[in-house]
């Protein structure tokens, strides 16, 4: 093995030890983290668990890189279109460390499929994807095994990075996919409700054990330009990303335009920023990295 090709570990992800400490490097090189969803927020995510030296990773996800993909997609690049993202993922974390053990998953995750695609070695979950099923089956399976998952809400039709949340999902605002998120688990699976038995809304919405990153933000569709809302758009997103108050999930579903819009970040649908996406996806890692070393959660 030739001096470029030999690892130092200590050297490559010093960094990381100088922040957390000698523990730090070890406890991370022994984890499994799984990406689900490897693109606009998935793939920063992936970059930057494999910067940090995690021992190894899953990567799952079906779809193919396409040129519309490249304003906000890590490894989407001329001479990377049509390649599996799983494969082109997994080979630029052999770039960032050669000692990272990456399984690729070539596939969506669904309920029927959840303890399929999932380790059993897991030490934890990063759900990027945009489908509530798939959110659902990744919940009630790491619920299940008792480890910890991070739960990424919309990045599409937001604008400001700096509205980036973290906490529990019961606290999740602005974000039509985690609010139909949470409703499909108080209904459907049990998790308590922000109502009580009369229906009325809890002084103090309950928990839910699962955390969840989201930007406290109207989301913009395409159609606010058409219509003359852009102004309106900018003024409501200028004074809610200093809210973070709780929504009522339980409420009658929303049904602005945001809400009714696709959740995917596809060219008919919302669009999307890098610095969004990519804000959303380094910061999941952040939460996993701090959790790996410390056994919590940052703040």
């Amino acid at each position: 093995m030739s001096e470029i090709d030999a690892v130092d570990t200590r050297r490559r992800f010093g960094g990381v030890e100088r922040l957390y400490g000698p523990d730090a490097l070890p406890r991370l090189a022994a984890a499994h983290v799984a990406v689900a969803g490897i693109g606009g927020v998935g793939s920063w995510c992936a970059e930057a668990l494999a910067r940090c030296g995690v021992g190894a990773l899953t990567l799952i996800d079906l779809d193919h890189i396409a040129e519309s993909n490249i304003n906000r997609q890590l490894h989407a690049l001329t001479e990377t279109l049509g390649a599996a993202k799983v494969q082109a993922m997994a080979q630029r974390v052999h770039g960032i460390n050669p000692d990272c053990r990456v399984n690729i998953v070539d596939d969506f995750v669904t309920p029927d499929n959840i303890r399929e695609v999932l380790p059993p070695d897991l030490a934890f979950l990063v759900d990027c994807t945009d489908q509530i099923s798939a959110k659902t089956a990744m919940i009630l399976e790491m619920a299940r095994r008792a480890a910890p998952i991070v739960v990424c809400g919309g990045a599409g039709g937001k604008i400001d990075a700096l509205g980036l949340r973290a906490g529990d999902l019961a606290q999740a605002a602005n974000d039509a996919l985690l609010a139909k998120l949470r409703n499909t688990l108080r209904r459907r699976h049990g998790y308590p409700k922000a109502s009580d038995h009369a229906g009325k809304p809890r002084k103090r919405v309950p928990k839910m054990g699962v955390r969840a990153l989201w930007f406290d933000q109207p989301a913009l569709l395409p159609s606010a330009w058409a219509s003359g809302a852009a102004a309106a758009f900018t003024a409501a997103t200028g004074s809610s990303a200093d809210s973070a108050a709780p929504s009522n999930a339980d409420a009658a579903p929303d049904t602005s335009a945001a809400a009714a819009g696709p959740q995917g970040l596809s060219c008919a649908g919302y669009g999307s920023l890098v610095t969004v996406t990519a804000a959303m996806g380094m910061a999941a890692a952040g939460q996993v990295i701090h959790h790996l070393i410390q056994g919590r959660y940052p703040g």
